[in-house]
């Protein structure tokens, strides 16, 4: 086993178990674990003032920060273990190199310190202590807020390094065993490179967190009053599933409606209308004069919109080739340019609603007009423009899928990307390539990938208005 495996298995003893027995043909790169790298690197850097080595040589020349080391061991009852520390950071001391010794350091993104940061930690500490002979108080946590780095530092003592050691025990046992049940907690399933894999067996099996408002503590409810699956709920009275459902208070009703329903539709693979004419109406009236549709592809962690796509469409008659999108790129140094770029698109078509998916875009759009001074009746004016079709899809129907992404939605309606297994984070890893390199064919694809996301939630209009054009 080695840290890679401990990590995972913190998070989820399923993924611990596939990183270290699964087919590597099921696995998905994970754009997610390529950023963290590279933004890892940076403020490693940063914090050890550009003087980063790498392996067992930078140890014995005394470098400030080493990266790149693995470390095997025995830790107790012959269970045998390899480390990689994220870094090692040089500090006052006595090794077995001289007058300096090394703490382990790990890197976090966001601003809670979690268990799983203190256990990396503690794991590596007991390693690194024999092979450099030396002892070790404490790690260190590295960070990065409002482009200062920061750090803090974790006492590795006694109770720590047991609780750790118990779960070392656990993962052998569970890495000896056969493969975990699948995790109740799903949400932290989307930025695993093992998702696709565990999606397939979950669907086959009804799991009910794949039902769309399930989470974790949902489904063990609902599996303590005897519906353990999704075709036990989808065969369910809606009337006795709100009585089990107090705690969602006056809503208990409408959820346990939603939630029968959404089983059914799962299982079926049939989508089921809810009334809502007013709202689909409206959209039929405000489109049919033309409208935008409007994405934008961000850095959240930055809070910097790297790109805005327009997409201008005439009449919903207009054939696909004749669209006319355009890219507005946010390089740092011209945002007060692309801001300007933006509001004059939005006003060459000043009675055009604007059709995006999801909040992003709306919320972006009134900070522009709030930077570039805009009166409120101006912002009010321009943000009631807007019309959210993921909060709009939703109020229509109750759709065969596991969740309402625009991905998944426009998907299941046959739409295709250009580019084979994109995401909004393989365009940030885009991105950050395109910074690092200056290679125009990141903006190239970044670009490519956008213009569909505008096309994906085209299609999804399309299907609000043709289907409400059905019932008209």
């Amino acid at each position: 086993m080695n840290s890679l495996h401990f990590k995972s298995f913190i998070r989820c003893k399923r993924k611990a178990w596939l990183d270290f027995k699964g087919k590597k043909s099921h696995e998905v790169w994970s754009p997610h674990k390529a950023i963290d790298k590279i933004n890892q690197f940076q403020i490693f850097s940063q914090f050890c003032n550009s003087e980063i080595y790498t392996g067992l040589k930078a140890c014995e020349n005394g470098y400030q920060g080493v990266i790149g080391l693995k470390i095997r061991g025995n830790l107790f009852q012959n269970i045998n273990a390899e480390i990689r520390p994220q870094l090692l950071v040089k500090t006052k001391g006595k090794s077995k190199w001289g007058q300096y010794k090394y703490l382990p350091a790990v890197y976090k993104l966001g601003h809670k310190t979690t268990k799983e940061h203190s256990f990396d930690l503690a794991f590596s500490s007991m390693l690194l202590e024999s092979f450099q002979e030396s002892k070790i108080e404490k790690g260190l946590v590295i960070s990065s807020f409002d482009k200062k780095v920061n750090f803090e530092e974790i006492y590795l003592n006694k109770k720590l390094r047991k609780k750790v050691l118990n779960v070392l025990l656990s993962l052998n046992e569970c890495l000896e065993g056969f493969m975990p049940e699948i995790t109740q907690d799903r949400k932290k399933c989307t930025i695993c490179s093992w998702q696709k894999f565990c999606d397939k067996e979950a669907k086959e099996n009804g799991y009910l967190t794949d039902i769309d408002g399930i989470g974790s503590k949902t489904a063990s409810l609902l599996i303590t009053n005897g519906i353990s699956n999704t075709q036990t709920l989808a065969s369910y009275s809606e009337k006795q599933l709100g009585e089990k459902l107090s705690k969602f208070n006056d809503q208990k009703y409408e959820k346990a409606s939603l939630f029968v329903k959404q089983a059914q539709a799962y299982i079926s693979g049939e989508p089921y209308r809810i009334s809502n004419k007013n709202d689909t109406n409206d959209l039929l009236k405000k489109t049919c004069s033309g409208f935008y549709i409007f994405d934008i592809e961000s850095n959240p962690d930055d809070k910097h919109d790297f790109l805005y796509g327009f997409l201008k469409i005439n009449n919903l008659f207009t054939k696909k080739k004749d669209l006319i999108y355009k890219p507005i790129l946010n390089l740092k140094n011209n945002k007060e340019e692309a801001y300007r770029k933006i509001i004059k698109i939005l006003f060459l078509q000043p009675e055009w609603p604007v059709l995006h998916y999801g909040e992003t875009e709306k919320i972006a759009i009134i900070n522009i007009a709030k930077n570039l001074n805009f009166s409120f009746e101006e912002i009010d004016l321009l943000a009631s423009r807007f019309i959210d079709l993921h909060t709009l899809i939703r109020k229509s129907w109750i759709l065969p899928l596991k969740n309402y992404s625009l991905k998944t939605v426009s998907n299941w309606l046959g739409f295709e990307w250009m580019q084979k297994n994109v995401s909004g984070s393989k365009a940030l890893y885009w991105w950050i390539q395109y910074q690092i390199t200056e290679n125009e064919i990141f903006l190239k694809k970044i670009i490519q990938y956008n213009k569909d996301d505008c096309l994906a939630t085209l299609q999804i209009a399309e299907y609000l208005i043709k289907n409400q054009l059905k019932k008209n």
